[in-house]
């Protein structure tokens, strides 16, 4: 059955990674071209995507909880049921619309954590406005995302990341360096690339055969409370996760930015890497999520034991893998990011950190999403909080600016890699727990 298990998540992850992977190449299409525009256009996305991403995996993380719901009743054969699940999540995505727009036009709070040299914090500011437009988009595209995961249809969502991708090359090209628009360039390509991704999604729902027998937009559901409440007991300890995870880096940018655009710009060249090589092991971890939940629908226990075993050692020797060839190639990888010497000397001092954090990374997503696909939220939510701010955040505060010898920028990876130490180990014991209360 392992066999059998590790093919399932294979099959479900390759797509999976790809989309994930097509998506990242629109943030490395903004550093590139950022990189080479200017470094201060490269800072203000930095610090922009950051807060966005924040913000936006905050809301996605609860229209998640599609997820895992729709998982258990496709594996307790409640095919009837998955219709009125995903329509009331598009209630709930309209909702969530409001705060996500609001904050992104008011992102004070965020900003005056940090000083920022006024020219980016401008540009900052300019960009997020413009993001705030595609806010809809990307909430509604998250839960058909979430969705489609969940009944195990990967590949809708990796044909939309490629063509999603193609257009922001090259519209993002035009605008940013042609036309001379730099980060707000970037901004409305990607405001564009939302829009454009959710009328695919449209047409996959309303036309795709994987879909056609859940009868998805027939019979539209008003918003139902009781249905809707269980969407938020389950899906809020996974957006707050999901903001602790983000925040922590997009904090940690924001308290870099004192230190000047150039550290910044390094730290942003690093960071994209790092949020690439974390595309695997999250394509793996969803595959598992899937696997479990399907399995635990069907109170079929041994299935999911094996699809854990499976999803952990996949991701690990994945993530080592990727870990070793990022430490091969660091030096062309940092150099086909940007020309300027210092933003590189920056980024090539930082790499180290992420090859060795890969392993505990890859562990630790798996066993949170593999808690997901048990429906187990809450508890993990703290070892989250502990770890990512607690550890990583406040601990990379003080080794970067606070200690006998502060370490500058490197104090926050530091924490970081203990941080995820931390978190594998934590989740990792929750998830043996869950599993032994399951036999």
């Amino acid at each position: 059955m392992f066999l059998k298990q590790s093919r399932e998540i294979l099959l479900h992850a390759a797509p999976m990674l790809i989309a994930q992977l097509a998506s990242m190449g629109m943030m490395i299409i903004d550093t590139v071209l950022l990189g080479h525009h200017g470094t201060e256009d490269l800072a203000a996305a930095a610090v922009g995507s950051g807060i966005y991403v924040a913000v936006v995996f905050a809301l996605t993380g609860v229209l998640q909880a599609v997820s895992p719901t729709v998982s258990h009743l496709k594996g307790a054969g409640r095919d009837d049921e998955i219709a009125g699940a995903l329509q009331q999540c598009f209630w709930l995505a309209l909702i969530l619309t409001v705060p996500g727009v609001v904050f992104l036009q008011h992102p004070d709070a965020l900003l005056q954590l940090s000083a920022i040299e006024s020219g980016v914090e401008a540009k900052t500011r300019a960009y997020l406005a413009l993001l705030a437009w595609g806010m809809p988009a990307a909430l509604f595209y998250r839960t058909f995302y979430a969705f489609s995961n969940a009944l195990g249809h990967p590949r809708p969502l990796m044909l939309i990341s490629l063509g999603g991708t193609l257009l922001h090359g090259g519209v993002a090209w035009w605008l940013a360096t042609q036309a001379g628009l730099g980060v707000i360039g970037c901004g409305i390509s990607n405001v564009m690339v939302g829009w454009f991704s959710l009328a695919c999604a449209a047409i996959f729902m309303l036309r795709g055969k994987a879909f056609a027998v859940y009868r998805l937009v027939q019979d539209w559901q008003p918003p139902r409370l009781p249905a809707m409440g269980e969407l938020v007991r389950l899906g809020l300890p996974m957006g707050f996760s999901n903001f602790v995870e983000i925040s922590a880096f997009t904090l940690t940018s924001l308290f870099v930015a004192q230190l000047g655009a150039p550290v910044v710009a390094g730290h942003r060249v690093v960071a994209n890497l790092a949020a690439i090589c974390y595309m695997l092991p999250l394509a793996v971890s969803i595959a598992t999520l899937a696997q479990v939940g399907l399995a635990a629908g069907a109170h079929d226990w041994r299935r999911a034991r094996v699809s854990i075993s499976a999803g952990l050692v996949l991701a690990s020797v994945l993530a080592t893998l990727l870990g070793g060839a990022l430490w091969l190639a660091e030096r062309p990888l940092v150099t086909a990011y940007t020309s300027d010497p210092a933003v590189r000397a920056v980024a090539l001092s930082l790499i180290g950190y992420v090859v060795v954090y890969q392993l505990f990374d890859a562990v630790q997503t798996v066993a949170a999403f593999a808690l997901r696909g048990y429906k187990i939220t809450f508890l993990p939510m703290f070892v989250h909080l502990f770890c990512f701010w607690g550890v990583g955040l406040f601990g990379g505060w003080w080794l970067a600016f606070r200690q006998p010898a502060p370490m500058g920028v490197a104090g926050f990876w530091a924490a970081s890699l203990v941080s995820l130490v931390l978190a594998a180990l934590l989740l990792g014991g929750m998830l043996w727990r869950a599993v032994q209360a399951r036999r």
